[in-house]
């Protein structure tokens, strides 16, 4: 009976997991299908960076306006109102294909799925407690990973060629509202506004606002055209289904260990071995891999490992050094900085794409982590690291109480995180 007692808190957030693994599926399933679909209609690597920045622009934008929203009309009409929109604008990208069109309507996506992201994770939040907070975010995790994994295969299942995959997305978009209107009625209380000051946040850590902005420019550029880079050296649609799956997956294999040592080591010597390793499997894939599958599944797991973890990374060394009542603020100052990375970093990553061809997306990625590892080093001459017994183990609270939104969208449960 001790499992199904383990498990009896999981029973009343199943709709809000299944909510999130139809939402974060069909949003992983556009990423990849729109940068495929952008090349068979004959768009240019560069435009098709640029389709991708408006994604990004709405999702920064989302991120600034969300928390109003929430507290104007709720969790449940806000939900409803982005997933209606969201789903609408995946219908409107095959009524009529053009690059601006489809950069307006990636624009609104993105600035939907800002919006639908926080109300599922701060609702998620809210009705968990601090003893069962680390396994429910772990289920969590798993739904997110493994439905973006699985809805990758969907494309070469389907085909990147007529309306039916724009459908099968709007279709999960619209559905997504199923479970989560059969929740219990409650809803999360507002959240509470956030003050934003980006001054202050360079204040309190440098390296951490710089770190963010190096994971927009290269993890965010993986996502939008990891699959332009793909096709480019001759891979089937299955391969890069595979390709975009085995480094999204692999941002989990480090993630602890690397959060681990950061609490016991200063925070940027790990820092710097992340950047260290991602820099080294860029730089694998760009000379070595070639157009051998193999070598590029094994080079984007090793990039996956070890570049996903630093966010994470950064963003618990910004809390290192935050004064009590300003977590709230490096939360949403380390994700504003994250947006600005990726709306800079897949547009001109898209133009080295144009005038260099498919290898440039990893020498330019493995040159933005070079330059960062640099200036950790710079950094770690100028300032004393934080003790790690002054550091209360920030990383695994940080992975334990939050989500990528929690501290952005709901008011914080623990003190200190």
């Amino acid at each position: 009976m001790q499992p199904f007692r383990a498990m009896s808190h999981i029973r009343p957030l199943i709709p809000l997991l299944v909510t999130a693994g139809i939402l974060i599926g069909g949003n992983g399933l556009q990423a990849t299908f729109v940068s495929l679909r952008a090349l068979r209609e004959g768009f240019s690597p560069s435009t098709i960076g640029l389709v991708g920045t408006g994604y990004n622009i709405g999702f920064a934008i989302g991120c600034i306006y969300v928390t109003r929203i929430i507290r104007s009309i709720g969790h449940i009409r806000t939900f409803s109102a982005l997933a209606a929109i969201a789903s609408a604008a995946s219908i409107a990208m095959v009524l009529y294909i053009h690059p601006l069109s489809w950069f307006a309507m990636r624009l609104i996506q993105g600035l939907c799925f800002a919006g639908l992201f926080a109300v599922v994770e701060s609702w998620l939040n809210a009705r968990v407690t601090n003893a069962n907070r680390a396994r429910t975010l772990s289920i969590y995790r798993f739904v997110d990973l493994g439905s973006v994994t699985c809805a990758q295969y969907l494309i070469p299942a389907v085909g990147i060629d007529g309306f039916q995959l724009f459908a099968i997305i709007s279709m999960a978009l619209t559905l997504s509202l199923v479970p989560i209107s059969f929740a219990d009625r409650s809803s999360p209380a507002p959240p509470e506004a956030v003050r934003f000051d980006i001054r202050a946040l360079w204040n309190i850590s440098p390296l951490a606002t710089v770190g963010c902005i190096v994971v927009g420019l290269t993890n965010s550029t993986f996502r939008s055209l990891g699959p332009v880079y793909a096709e480019g050296i001759g891979m089937s649609v299955t391969a890069i289904a595979t390709f975009m799956s085995v480094g999204i997956f692999a941002g989990v294999v480090l993630q602890y260990p690397l959060g681990h040592y950061s609490d016991k080591l200063d925070r940027r010597l790990i820092i710097l071995v992340a950047a260290l390793g991602s820099f080294m499997a860029g730089l694998f894939i760009a000379v070595v891999a070639g157009a051998n599958a193999w070598l590029n599944f094994a080079g984007i797991f090793a990039f996956g490992a070890f570049a996903m973890p630093l966010y994470s990374l950064c963003s618990a060394h910004a809390n290192d050094h935050a004064a009590e009542g300003q977590h709230a603020l490096v939360s949403a100052g380390t994700l504003f900085f994250w947006s600005l990375g990726a709306v800079i970093g897949p547009l001109f990553a898209s133009f080295m794409l144009d005038i260099f061809g498919p290898r440039a997306l990893f020498f330019y990625m493995s040159v933005v982590l070079l330059l960062f590892m640099l200036y950790t080093l710079q950094r770690m001459t100028v300032r004393e690291g934080v003790p790690a017994k002054q550091r209360t183990r920030r990383f695994r609270n940080l992975l334990r109480t939050s989500t990528f939104f929690n501290k952005l969208a709901a008011p914080p449960t623990e003190s200190g995180d």
